[in-house]
């Protein structure tokens, strides 16, 4: 009898209940991916050819052909440059926007909801969408490339600049407003010392995602190594494409490392 009381009392994690519903949600979930799968098409006998396929596209790629490499470097920086320049002006602009989307120092209602639109606009568009239609406006090239990554990073900067001043001290700006200091002075000795830190550490995090987006553009003519990979794969080049890939994971990894350290000066 003992035994049996102390099984019955033994724990668990889940009820019986829980784990009904559990086993209906894991249902529902691998019914709703299985329709998923079902609806888009998907060419089996090509995915069961792939391993063959990779086999034989890097055959081609070995050895990178380095011939074209002072191109590669030189476009490699118009890269590294798209992106600097784009997320200079982003974080820039990205402030206005983050101060009337933050709820305690925005307006009145019709900015808060103005700067959220702005947020929101910005990053339901993805990158290449956006240099699809800058290259439409300003042609194709480097300022397209600028710009559409200057629209994406805005609510992205926007959006985590405008929750760290949701989440000041209010203590500052209260003692500075008993005081009958102005607005702006509120701003420049209460708030921009507080949030500084955050400032400097999202725009080097958006620099890094920054430059991994740039290497991307070319491919829809907004500038950057993309566009010289996309004509080495038009030409079914392999050997160059190895070498363009190669060049882009060095620039990746030398970016994600400098963005480390910066992030550890400031942070």
């Amino acid at each position: 009898m003992v035994n049996d009381s102390v099984a019955d009392r033994a724990w668990r994690r889940y009820s019986s209940s829980q784990r009904w519903w559990r086993l209906v949600g894991l249902l529902v979930v691998a019914v709703a991916v299985s329709w998923s799968v079902g609806t888009i098409n998907i060419v089996w006998p090509w995915v069961w050819d792939a391993p063959n396929q990779i086999a034989d596209l890097f055959s081609r790629m070995v050895p990178p052909d380095v011939s074209n490499l002072r191109t590669i470097i030189r476009v490699l920086i118009e890269t590294l440059n798209i992106a600097t320049i784009a997320t200079f002006f982003a974080v820039f602009l990205s402030l206005p926007v983050a101060y009337i989307s933050a709820q305690n120092t925005t307006p009145n209602a019709a900015t808060l909801w103005l700067g959220r639109f702005i947020l929101v606009s910005s990053r339901s568009v993805n990158t290449l969408i956006w240099a699809l239609l800058f290259v439409a406006i300003f042609g194709p090239g480097v300022l397209a490339g600028i710009v559409a990554i200057m629209f994406r990073s805005l609510g992205f900067l926007g959006k985590l600049m405008g929750e760290a001043i949701e989440e000041i001290d209010r203590r500052p700006v209260e003692a500075l407003e008993a005081t009958g200091a102005s607005r702006a002075k509120v701003i420049v000795y209460a708030i921009v010392p507080q949030v500084v830190p955050t400032f400097f550490a999202v725009g080097i995090l958006r620099w890094d995602i920054n430059l991994r987006e740039s290497t991307v553009l070319g491919l829809v003519g907004a500038g950057g190594i993309g566009v010289i990979l996309q004509s080495a794969i038009d030409t079914l080049d392999w050997r160059t494409v190895a070498t363009i890939l190669l060049a882009i994971l060095v620039l990746v990894i030398a970016g994600e490392a400098l963005a480390a350290w910066l992030r550890r000066k400031v942070i």
